[in-house]
């Protein structure tokens, strides 16, 4: 039986061009990850994270962050956040952490993180969110841009809006280890080779200045680093004396060449693991 040359036409417009998603339902989790290919947007019923009391050495940011998200999530004017600087000094950590205490607040407020992999299709997710009457925190870890990356233009659909305006209901975090989100050798080769190079790196460069709040994130001291394997300790409940904790904790550091809330759980995992409690 031959088929019907319509059928197949009809049947590869749809692959071209697949019907919108059904909104999804947003009572299932407070948390989500958007995929695409095919465009869906997955409950998380259980989030990786760690208490906000836990999130030792960065209060100010953290006081920050929590009265913006805490303005969005009651309706009020809030800013798009940057969080970056040091790695494994809590960035992602905190946003997650933030969104878990206005939740505990008994705020409405959904967190959708999203790869920046997938930044070209934010465009589609936003038409998705701002048919719902919830409020999203949209949230991208790591997020930074290489040589020739075109990844950017679809960041100021989330930033501007374009001509439609960013969503009421949509709040846009991200994190990264680099303040302009754009390696230096970048900026500096386009500013060089560039006929105006003012002109050549201004695009680029002013997406950091899209974000309404910076936050910056610097290497702990020691004592902020012992500080956060004690809160550790206490928190789950692991026994050690102080000389034992500041002798393998200083250790433990100088064997991984830094010294970061990162660093700091490695070695409380190892302890407790060690002392056989259970961190589930």
């Amino acid at each position: 039986m031959i088929d019907d040359p319509m059928d197949r036409i009809a049947q590869a417009l749809e692959r071209m061009s697949p019907a919108p998603m059904a909104a999804p339902d947003y009572g299932a989790a407070d948390a989500f990850v958007w995929h695409v290919s095919p465009d869906r947007l997955e409950p998380i019923a259980k989030v990786n994270r760690v208490e906000i009391d836990l999130l030792v050495g960065i209060d100010r940011s953290r006081d920050t962050l929590v009265e913006n998200t805490r303005q969005f999530a009651q309706g009020l004017p809030a800013n798009n956040a940057l969080l970056w600087g040091a790695r494994g000094m809590g960035k992602s950590s905190l946003v997650k952490a933030a969104h878990a205490a206005i939740c505990a607040e008994g705020l409405s407020l959904k967190i959708v993180e999203m790869q920046r992999d997938d930044l070209p299709s934010v465009g589609r997710l936003l038409t998705l969110l701002r048919n719902s009457d919830e409020r999203f925190l949209l949230f991208c870890d790591d997020l930074s841009f290489s040589h020739d990356d075109q990844h950017y233009k679809s960041l100021k659909a989330v930033l501007d809006g374009g001509i439609e305006g960013r969503p009421d209901n949509v709040l846009f975090y991200a994190t990264s280890n680099r303040r302009h989100l754009m390696p230096r050798d970048m900026i500096e080769n386009e500013r060089s080779s560039a006929i105006n190079p003012s002109e050549a790196v201004e695009e680029k460069v002013s997406l950091s200045d899209r974000f309404g709040l910076w936050l910056g994130f610097h290497p702990c001291t020691q004592d902020e680093y012992l500080a956060m394997i004690r809160g550790y300790c206490q928190a789950h409940g692991v026994v050690v004396d102080d000389d034992t904790l500041y002798a393998e904790a200083i250790e433990w550091q100088a064997t991984r060449g830094a010294r970061s809330g990162r660093v700091a759980w490695q070695y409380f995992t190892d302890l407790a693991g060690r002392t056989g409690v259970s961190l589930a």
